[in-house]
């Protein structure tokens, strides 16, 4: 804050500044007519005044401008807080859907598994209480493996699919005990992973480490439940202490029943070139698939960027490199995401206008609300708002509050419109893998857009040609999908169309097709049916 010119007596403006102050009881009274009376009475009281801006100093304006600024980057980081927040709820919620049921086919499988184990008999009180594992036969030897595998060349991503997978177990009734690659380190040894369980099923931690231990605990237990130990990436685990950590477990099956669960980020040779081949000979492995990264980038895609998640969505530019960066970079949905909050975050930091989305989250559709409460005043916010290009492109002939009230409604309407032709392309491409990333990236392209509106204003039935419908490109594969499809497949798809455009325009040109398909078809039973006379 700039410092008040009667601090400084040697500037020049400093008559000025007293000329000021001489007329300051005048300019007090004049406001104060109301009270007139009583300052007649009692001439020293002071008053609280109202000060008109349009006759302060330019700098009190300033000053007061500032603060509001201040205001309104505080709101901003507030409004980053609840958008992201929403988000990420979002994706959590996404992944954990497209889990569900791969979970439930793991859940069935442990109990199965572990039905089999308690049907080798369970051990009695005297051999319970023995401090050394029982084996009956061969087959009392052996664990019961599960093989996840993420097809991810990175762990990051599955490390939220891991935890998850353990609530769910423990959900079931499972004991579950998550371990790491650094659980299985050279350094450690076998001692550190015994130590780890002991600590996640025993709520402790203990000096010993011995299996009679974790035997006595579940044999308090009753033998009710099974025993998994869920290790996330064996990949990145020791070799040598993962086997001999596998042959111990196998020493004591009939009084332990564990159950591994193990994440595999390539194929099933990884397990060959990791454990020892005596280790491999106690496992009884079962294969589970978790959904491909693309698959679930495509989720999240339709539930944050096309859905109204939160408001926030990004533009093309943004999401080509982001989709560059996870194709040919890294590979990992955690990059993705940490780069989405990245943008998030640097929209809000720069964007004077992002503390509208606040009220979007938590559902309060009042947009001259939102500029009473934004922290700067409604001439600026407007100001900002029709500075922006989406305005400018449109001639609004009144910048109002009001007006810009409508267009943000009308860009609400067209951006539903927008996400439904996006969504019924996905469903024309799904079949041949054409990813919701790539339509994302080709139907936000606003020099396609331009092209084509321009192409349109000339001559409004000219078909649509350029970048749009370039070969291999992922609006032009769904495109010519469709064109293949018989009228069977053609039905099938549009009945899915009606249910994805329901509440937009685009529902009704769907509709229209429809009863176009059902006349055509009707029309060729028709002569199908059509005798021919002698």
């Amino acid at each position: 804050m700039a410092a008040p010119g009667n601090d400084a007596p040697t500037t020049p403006s400093i008559d000025d500044a007293i000329t000021d102050n001489n007329l300051q009881p005048c300019f007090v009274l004049q406001k104060g007519s109301l009270r007139k009376s009583e300052r007649n009475l009692s001439g020293a009281v002071k008053t609280r005044r109202k000060i008109d801006l349009s006759s302060a100093s330019p700098k009190a304006s300033e000053d007061v401008e500032d603060e509001r600024k201040e205001e309104n980057m505080k709101l901003r980081m507030e409004a980053f807080e609840i958008v992201w927040s929403k988000v990420e709820s979002t994706i959590k919620d996404v992944l954990r859907d497209i889990n569900t049921s791969v979970f439930s086919e793991i859940q069935t499988w442990v109990h199965e598994s572990f039905n089999t184990i308690k049907s080798l008999g369970t051990p009695d009180f005297p051999e319970a209480t023995q401090s050394f594992p029982i084996v009956r036969d061969a087959n009392s030897k052996k664990l019961f493996t599960g093989l996840f595998f993420t097809k991810n060349m990175e762990f990051v991503d599955d490390l939220l699919t891991f935890e998850e997978l353990g609530k769910h177990l423990k959900s079931q009734g499972c004991h579950v005990a998550n371990l790491s690659s650094l659980d299985f380190t050279t350094k450690n040894g076998i001692g550190g992973c015994l130590r780890s369980l002991l600590r996640q099923f025993l709520m402790s931690t203990l000096d010993v480490t011995d299996m009679s231990i974790l035997a006595s605990w579940y044999g308090e237990q009753n033998y009710a439940n099974p025993v998994v130990v869920v290790i996330d990436d064996i990949e990145r685990c020791s070799g040598s202490v993962l086997s001999d950590f596998i042959l111990m477990l196998s020493e004591w099956v009939v009084k332990i029943p564990v159950i591994f669960i193990m994440g595999v980020a390539t194929t099933l040779d990884t397990m060959r070139k990791i454990l020892t081949s005596n280790a491999l000979q106690h496992l009884c492995p079962y294969e589970f698939t978790l959904g491909i990264p693309a698959e679930r980038m495509d989720a999240i895609v339709k539930a944050v960027l096309l859905k109204p998640c939160s408001g926030f969505t990004i533009g093309h530019k943004v999401t080509v490199f982001m989709r560059n960066y996870f194709v040919s970079q890294d590979g990992t949905l955690t990059s993705f995401i940490r780069a989405l909050k990245i943008a998030c975050s640097l929209h809000f930091y720069m964007e004077p206008l992002s503390v509208i989305l606040r009220e979007c989250v938590l559902e309060e559709d009042n947009w001259e609300l939102g500029i009473e409460k934004n922290g700067l005043s409604p001439e600026l916010m407007l100001k900002y708002a029709f500075d922006l290009p989406s305005c400018q492109s449109d001639e609004m002939t009144e910048q109002t509050s009001e007006s810009l009230a409508q267009a943000f409604s009308e860009l609400k309407r067209l951006r539903n419109e927008w996400r439904a032709v996006v969504l019924c392309l996905h469903e024309a491409g799904k079949g041949e893998k054409v990813r919701l990333l790539d339509l994302y990236c080709e139907a936000s392209d606003p020099e396609s857009y331009n092209k084509r509106k321009a192409e349109l204003d000339k001559d409004p039935d000219v078909p649509p040609s350029g970048p749009i419908l370039i070969k291999g490109h992922a609006i032009s594969e769904a495109i010519r999908l469709v064109r293949d499809l018989s009228t069977a497949q053609l039905g099938k798809l549009i009945s899915i169309w009606e249910s994805l455009t329901t509440g937009t325009e685009v529902y009704h040109r769907v509709f229209a097709l429809k009863l176009l398909l059902k006349m055509e078809d009707g029309k060729s039973s028709k002569k199908d049916f059509t005798v021919t006379p002698k």
